[in-house]
């Protein structure tokens, strides 16, 4: 019970010092962790010496809202947010579109290096004369010369067809070549700055180059409610990358005016357009109302109206008069047919014709005059007969008059009544005509208040062409840092400290996580923490002398088997009444892992303090006793011993050793064929009760648990089990089935051993502070 209690107290120690064990178990490789520091360090040096200087580039604008002092306040200026999508104009400035306008601008497919000794460095400029002389179009695929620029000339080499060119005078010009540029010496830079310089020249495609700059441009609001955008560019060259900056906002800025511009532009060519079909229906109207008046004989509509009338009526007044002296005539030849010779004529009825009225007097005058000769003279006086005839001749004159006057009449009544149909249906058609005229106006005042319409918009879109508002503004030109905000020494050597411990950590906690073999005392307290760990043996393997054969020795085998022999009697039961001999098995899972090594030190360490102590080899299968004591292994043994019933186990006895008088040894003999059945003969519990009252301890070395059944049918003779596993050797998977065998009771009162713990991995038992083992003595 108090052996119990010290287990557990041991384990909650343990326990309570996990964290410090971890730790100590990575600080044992401290030189990896020196010398990755070093390395780290040291790479972090050559890093900032030669790492090429990065320069952050901002610039600042405002989006300039075009609706702005034209709108009522609304709910976004009462909570001061802006109408700008600040997202869709910040995928306008990094469109491909925007882009591939900067490099066309700048020229950036094609760019300068410097070749220095150790980084080759961009430049803004060459430090020469330059002409492109390919297209911009025309490079499909990237394109790279080294200029060389020496005493006598330069030397230029096509980095892709490895093909040279020589050119003396340091000029180009001077020679026929397909070089897709020219260069010679500038004036304004003194050849001894450039002398022995080599620079690179550089030709991409546009969109490779663009694609490339749309990814280097970044572009962000500042703040929530802000209209304001930050523009910003990281490279080598401050001066390239303000000129990007800036030629990047003058071309969005241009973009924005274009497309404000683009609206009034096509306003003005839609109505120089619409004003040549406006013109030409006008043409054609007007020519329209002028065909229209000369075919229905208009001047104006309402003056020939009015003069219609007046023809009209005064048309209609002659055929009166026509009608009626047409009348007066029919009249006048009938009362000259019906009246006698002596009946006078009506004279001055109306007729208004002269002669017929001069006739119609001089008759009556004659017929007065022949009346007043007949009265006088008789009807039968040739005076009377010359009036008469004188009467009939001016009636036969008068009747003639009016049948002309009648025919003339009838004449010029027919002619009226046709003139008068003529200008009735003059008058008739007037509403007509005034229709269809007004309807010809009507259009042509249409086309000449859209003319005139269009011709104010005209006047309009061009004033709003020549004063359209910008649509940025420009807060804050393009500006550079002025320390390079990469590579940065504070983050580099902070960089360099926490890989340097990052790394072997790293390394180290895969190397623990993917090792699967036994490390040390912890990972057996992990797996099976009832069972105690009463020894930890040290690596020893480079050493000659691993045998414990001297009882004085102070060497670290010596030190650390006396520990595992003290912790031993902890571990084995109290002995009530006669005192007898202690029987301590020595096992493993698997061979190998050092159960005959420990069992034959274990024997010499409780010897060498005056303990009367057998060694038993009882691993009949696989026997190396006699390999460490160097003895011949066709001694008779164990096995000998548990075959023959008349062999007597003390003549079987060897002095291994001349130090340890008190250390005896049983061989396990020759190998039997059936090992299994020799141990469970009973010859075997015999000789253990027999050694129990000559020997205070009898060790014994048993077979391996996991490969064979020996140990476990011989388990119950035992009063302790010494369960050894190998560090860097045993599985922990295995430990596993130590478990189980303590906790079915199959082998009793068992304590692990752990064998080929490195030095830097032991520990004086529960102390917790390492050993240094040092040299002997």
């Amino acid at each position: 019970m108090e052996n119990q209690l010290n287990n557990n107290y041991t384990f909650k120690e343990e326990d309570s010092v996990d964290l410090k064990q971890e730790i100590a178990r990575y600080l044992r490789y401290w030189p990896w962790f020196a010398i990755t520091l070093v390395v780290m360090l040291i790479s972090a040096y050559m890093y900032l010496r030669y790492a090429p200087r990065i320069y952050e580039t901002y610039s600042k604008i405002k989006i300039l809202d075009e609706s702005e002092g034209l709108e009522l306040p609304t709910s976004a200026f009462i909570f001061k947010r802006t109408n700008i999508n600040l997202e869709n104009e910040i995928e306008i400035i990094t469109s491909y579109l925007i882009m591939e306008r900067v490099v066309r601008e700048l020229n950036l497919n094609t760019s300068f290096y410097e070749e220095g000794t150790i980084q080759t460095t961009q430049i803004d400029t060459l430090p020469l004369q330059f002409e492109q002389l390919i297209l911009p179009d025309s490079i499909v695929k990237p394109l790279s010369y080294k200029v060389q620029i020496e005493n006598n000339g330069f030397h230029i080499s096509n980095l892709t067809t490895e093909k040279d060119f020589e050119f003396s005078k340091h000029s180009t010009y001077n020679k026929n070549h397909n070089l897709p540029f020219n260069i010679k010496l500038s004036e304004n830079i003194p050849f001894s700055q450039i002398e022995n310089k080599v620079f690179i020249i550089k030709f991409n495609p546009i969109k490779s180059t663009a694609l490339g700059l749309k990814a280097k441009v970044q572009v962000e609001a500042i703040g929530d409610l802000s209209d304001l955008l930050k523009l910003s560019i990281k490279g080598e060259s401050k001066e390239l990358s303000e000129k990007i900056l800036n030629t990047l906002m003058t071309v969005f800025d241009d973009d924005g005016i274009t497309d404000r511009k683009l609206v009034s532009q096509r306003t003005i060519d839609f109505i120089e357009e619409r004003f040549v079909f406006l013109a030409q229906e006008l043409d054609s109207i007007e020519i329209n109302q002028e065909v229209f008046k000369e075919k229905n004989n208009i001047v104006d509509i309402a003056t020939d109206a009015e003069l219609g009338l007046e023809q009209r009526a005064q048309s209609e007044e002659e055929l009166f008069r026509l009608q009626n002296q047409l009348t007066l005539s029919k009249l006048l030849d009938n009362s000259l047919n019906t009246n006698s010779e002596s009946d006078l004529l009506p004279a001055n009825i109306g007729i208004e014709n002269t002669g017929i009225n001069a006739l119609i007097s001089e008759y009556n005058l004659a017929v007065i005059n022949r009346d007043k000769l007949v009265s006088s003279a008789g009807a039968n006086n040739p005076t009377v007969r010359l009036a008469e005839s004188r009467v009939a001749d001016l009636k036969s004159n008068i009747n003639r008059s009016i049948k002309a006057y009648t025919n003339q009449l009838e004449t010029s009544l027919r002619q009226s009544k046709s003139r008068n149909q003529k200008f009735a249906g003059r008058v008739s058609q007037i509403p007509e005509q005034e229709r269809l005229f007004k309807a010809i106006q009507r259009q042509q005042k249409i086309k000449e208040s859209l003319y005139l319409l269009l011709l104010q918009k005209r006047e309009e879109a061009a004033i709003n062409l020549a004063i359209t508002e910008p649509s940025i503004k420009i807060v804050e030109r393009a500006l550079s840092g002025t320390y390079p905000i990469s590579p940065k020494p504070r983050i580099v050597y902070a960089g360099a400290l926490l890989g340097g411990l990052l790394i072997p950590f790293g390394v180290l906690y895969l190397m623990f996580m993917l090792n699967t073999k036994l490390n040390s005392k912890e990972d057996i307290i992990k797996v099976s923490s009832k069972i105690p760990v009463i020894g930890e043996i040290p690596d020893f393997k480079k050493r000659k002398d691993i045998i414990f054969d001297n009882p004085n020795d102070l060497s670290p085998i010596a030190e650390s088997f006396r520990i595992l022999s003290s912790n031993v009697n902890y571990i084995l039961p109290p002995v009530e009444g006669e005192k007898k001999g202690k029987v301590v098995y020595c096992t493993s899972s698997i061979k190998g892992e050092g159960k005959t090594y420990v069992s034959l030190n274990l024997s010499l360490a409780l010897s060498s303090i005056n303990e009367r102590v057998l060694l038993i080899g009882a691993d009949l299968r696989n026997p190396q006793i006699h390999v460490l004591i160097n003895e011949d292994k066709r001694k008779f043994g164990l096995s000998d011993y548990l075959y023959d019933p008349d062999f007597n186990w003390r003549s079987a006895i060897i002095k291994g050793f001349d130090k340890h008088p008190h250390h005896n040894i049983i061989l396990s003999g020759n190998i039997p064929p059936n090992p299994a059945n020799l141990l469970t003969n009973g010859r075997f519990e015999k000789l253990i009760e027999e050694a129990r009252d000559e020997y205070d301890y009898i060790i014994v070395d048993t077979a391996p648990t996991v490969l064979v059944t020996d140990t476990l049918l011989i388990s119950n003779l035992a009063d302790a089990t010494i369960y050894i596993a190998r560090a860097n050797y045993t599985e922990k998977n295995l430990l596993k089935f130590s478990k189980e065998l303590n906790e079915s009771g199959r082998l009793k009162n068992i304590a692990y051993v752990i064998n080929g713990v490195g030095q830097k991995n032991s520990y004086g038992y529960n102390y917790g502070y390492n050993y240094d083992y040092g040299n002997d003595g």
